[in-house]
């Protein structure tokens, strides 16, 4: 399972708007500057998080965008799904039931399936507001 640019880009996008959300609706201009990122590409990603309810867009001369909810109401899997679909590693996990017709006799489907597990563990775990917390925390250092 690998992360596109474009998740990746929407995580980005998003701790950008809520870190820079004060008095004013960001603007896109000013976070594709801020991140480095093409206007083009953050246009794209903006119009799915649009659609899906996650951020407002405001018109208008002083318009731009805000987070819908709090920054604590977002988890980066749930941003992460909502541009990339799907986070399993195989196929025959990405919907509810797995309808595979091997499944039974599958030795490798425990694997995926902890694979699976851990991989939503760990995005379900972290929300944006704990991004905006480490981004502010001068003394965060990631270690592994």
């Amino acid at each position: 399972m690998r992360i596109s640019t474009k998740g990746r880009y929407a995580v980005r996008l998003l701790l950008d708007i809520a870190m820079n959300d004060m008095a004013e609706p960001v603007r896109l201009k000013d976070t594709a500057e801020r991140q480095n990122i093409s206007m083009k590409y953050l246009e794209q990603i903006i119009s799915i998080l649009v659609r899906a309810g996650i951020v407002k867009s405001i018109r208008g001369p002083q318009g731009g965008y805000r987070l819908a909810r709090e920054p604590k109401d977002y988890t980066v899997g749930m941003i992460l799904r909502c541009v990339e679909g799907s986070l399993a590693p195989v196929a025959c996990l990405e919907d509810e039931m797995n309808e595979c017709e091997r499944r039974s006799g599958c030795v490798t489907l425990r694997i995926w399936q902890e694979l699976n597990a851990a991989i939503n563990g760990v995005v379900d775990k972290y929300t944006l507001q704990d991004l905006v917390e480490w981004q502010t925390d001068a003394s965060f250092e990631y270690v592994i």
